[in-house]
């Protein structure tokens, strides 16, 4: 594919204006339109940008030429807008969750199959410097046999207000909102994920929904992992995830991040910590040059769908109490025009 890769961005709030801060001085690819129902929202965000706005994702699908879509609407919407453009044939950056729910999520990975294109979650964890140091480090079996991997996103916000803490929007609370970024770094230090429990601390908030949980997951080989999640507990930690294994651990942190070898006293600092447009810009990159086939996707579509299915088997033992499954396993069969479905098996 030559020349810039034009871009559509349906959804013009608070996570749209991270996206153009990535986009700036990108040479490959640029932001050729938006759209959203808050027409001062979009226009001010066009003019901005320089490029087109709509009304509508259908109007902008319509009426403007896009090779991908950045979904930046509220969860509940992104299957609906991301069929939309997936039967056009039109690549799909999705923000996290993927979808509310599974069934929904293996219909937009059949329909990305079935058009050829591609369909990625966003996830800004991932793409942050120190943390794929961090995978690197622990593939060169550097800390040994891993043993635990611990993750904290707590800080106190008010939700009383947002669309976050609305169960119908965004499909639960602070378990699918921060959660899904969580269990896509325990499924990047750990691999699939088998099982998992969930309980739920006091409501702090006048909210519907959840606003603090402990997440406990283990894959395959039982090793775990423990997730701190919470929308009024601040704990003001220096590190977001931490590894232990055998022969040393890593802290991945907020301003730096740094290892230890447990036969020695000292830590020993190797990068600078968080940095969210380096981490947007890096996403951008990578979607942008697997749409060109130069590099693989971080975050295949498999990955965003397993996401999904943890989150769900998590609400699941948040209701019974205890270890559960990870919902359906997924299983893939290819058609002899190369296309990869995804189909749902009961897990034994």
């Amino acid at each position: 594919m030559k020349g810039q890769l034009r871009f559509g961005v349906v959804g013009a709030g608070r996570v749209a204006q991270s996206y153009v801060q990535a986009f700036e001085d990108h040479h490959g690819a640029r932001i050729v339109a938006v759209a959203d129902i808050r027409t001062d929202a979009a226009s001010a965000l066009a003019e901005a940008l320089g490029c087109e706005w709509y009304n509508s994702y259908e109007a902008m699908a319509e009426r403007s030429t896009q090779d991908a879509v950045i979904i930046c609407t509220p969860p509940a919407t992104h299957p609906e807008v991301c069929l939309h453009f997936l039967k056009r044939k039109v690549h799909v950056l999705c923000e996290k969750p993927l979808s509310i729910d599974a069934e929904s999520a293996r219909k937009m990975a059949n329909a990305a199959a079935e058009a050829g294109v591609m369909l990625t979650m966003a996830s800004k964890f991932r793409y942050v410097d120190d943390v794929v140091r961090a995978k690197s480090m622990v593939l060169s079996g550097a800390l040994g046999e891993i043993a635990l991997v611990e993750n904290a996103f707590t800080s106190r916000i008010d939700m009383s207000s947002r669309w976050n803490s609305n169960p119908t929007i965004s499909g639960g609370g602070v378990l699918i909102d921060h959660g899904t970024h969580s269990v896509d770094l325990m499924r990047y230090f750990l691999g699939p994920i088998a099982e998992v429990h969930c309980a739920e601390g006091g409501r702090s908030q006048a909210i519907e929904v959840e606003d603090s949980v402990l997440v406990l997951v283990r894959n395959a080989r039982g090793v775990m992992g423990i997730i701190d999640l919470s929308w009024s507990i601040e704990k003001r930690r220096d590190s977001y995830v931490d590894i232990y294994g055998t022969h040393g651990a890593i802290s991945v942190g907020w301003r730096e991040s740094k290892y230890r070898e447990w036969s020695r006293r000292d830590w020993v600092v190797f990068g600078n910590g968080y940095n969210k447009i380096q981490a947007f810009r890096d996403q951008i990159n990578n979607f942008s040059k697997a749409i060109r086939g130069q590099e693989a996707l971080l975050i295949t579509t498999e990955d965003a769908l397993a996401s999904v299915e943890v989150i769900e088997a998590a609400y699941t033992a948040l209701a019974r109490q205890s270890w559960t499954p990870v919902g359906q396993q997924t299983a893939s069969r290819e058609t002899p025009d190369g296309h990869v479905f995804i189909q749902a098996e009961e897990k034994q």
